[in-house]
């Protein structure tokens, strides 16, 4: 890789700590993304540090809490350890940028100044396989902004959604493969919920998603920036590479905030699931390539008690792919292969 380049692993970003001052400040920050929230600046306002955050803070404090590790949130660690695995592959130097919190966008690009002189270019990775508004969109565009603001010199290049890469779905089949030699009833795909409106306004053709029937199954341009079709596309191309059977997986989205939002919900459907006979679940989130709070506490701590307590018996967690060296592989050779000359590989 030419010697005048940095990358960046951007990922969500998590609290400075469990404190619920921190907790607090981390949220404030996310909720008031417009692409999060997606009202008049004024209602977000009032809604996010008027009823939300006073009210959500506490919890959401306690719930890192059960899953913070000694070096910290899970999330940024995890990061880190990406960050190193992918860097040994690399010859460019490589650092890392959080949506909110820290490190932010402004601290890695200026570590990257401090390692290469006359930096030409920088290559924006997000940690995100799927395209939606309110996280590889707000990324990027946030990535954005602080390289106009800061007026930098160099090109910032963004490697795309990937959500049906064959490399990426190798590693994602390969990660689930030993959690698949146990006996099991069912696996659950829990994606990352979205409303249905970010849905409909991520349409470029204005009249596709959501407004057809079956609209994910049908060719449109629609699909490159729709999160629906990529969870669905990701979902086929994964189990169709395991070989496991239709009515053996199933799809579902968590972490919904508000009516409208994408169905069925996990946290329903984990209540159904035992009285439909399914008492062996295995449940992967296929949205995060890191474990998270949505992962380790709402997916392994909060859905397990959901589960077994309406009648399930086993209940197993496939963590992301975290670190798993298919994972850093695919990273690295997408980069080089941009490197090389492959631009179907960034964002147009």
């Amino acid at each position: 890789m030419a010697n005048k380049k940095g990358i960046i692993l951007m990922n969500l970003g998590s609290p400075d700590s469990t404190k619920v001052k921190d907790v607090r400040r981390y949220l404030n920050e996310f909720l008031m993304d417009e692409r999060v929230i997606d009202i008049s600046y004024l209602g977000r306002l009032l809604l996010v540090k008027g009823i939300i955050v006073p009210f959500r803070a506490p919890k959401s404090a306690h719930a890192y809490s059960t899953i913070w590790w000694k070096e910290g949130s899970p999330l940024i660690e995890l990061t880190k350890q990406l960050q190193k695995a992918v860097q040994q592959q690399v010859d460019a130097p490589v650092t890392i940028a959080m949506r909110y919190g820290n490190p932010t966008p402004k601290v890695a690009y200026e570590e990257l100044l401090s390692k290469v002189n006359d930096l030409e270019e920088v290559i924006l990775f997000p940690l995100y396989p799927h395209y939606a508004m309110s996280s590889y969109e707000t990324a990027v565009e946030y990535m954005k902004e602080i390289h106009a603001k800061e007026k930098y010199n160099f090109k910032l290049t963004t490697i795309k959604p990937y959500y049906n890469n064959p490399d990426y779905i190798n590693a994602m089949a390969e990660n689930m493969k030993p959690f698949l030699e146990k006996e099991y009833d069912h696996i659950l795909f829990s994606y990352h919920g979205v409303p249905g409106r970010h849905i409909k306004k991520s349409d470029i053709t204005g009249c596709h998603c959501l407004q057809k029937e079956n609209c994910c199954d049908v060719a449109s341009p629609a699909h490159d920036f729709c999160y629906r079709h990529q969870c669905f596309t990701t979902t086929k191309l994964v189990t169709e590479k395991l070989n496991i059977p239709a009515n053996k997986f199933s799809i579902s989205f968590q972490s919904r905030l508000g009516k409208g939002w994408l169905e069925p919900f996990t946290d329903i459907r984990l209540e159904q699931m035992p009285k439909e006979g399914i008492k062996k679940l295995l449940i992967i989130c296929p949205a995060f390539v890191s474990d998270c709070l949505e992962t380790l506490e709402e997916i392994a701590e909060r859905g397990k008690e959901t589960f077994i307590e309406a009648g399930g018996e086993e209940y197993t967690m496939i963590p992301c792919l975290n670190v798993h060296p298919l994972w850093v592989s695919a990273i690295s050779k997408w980069l080089k292969e941009y490197a090389d000359g492959n631009k179907e590989m960034i964002l147009a």
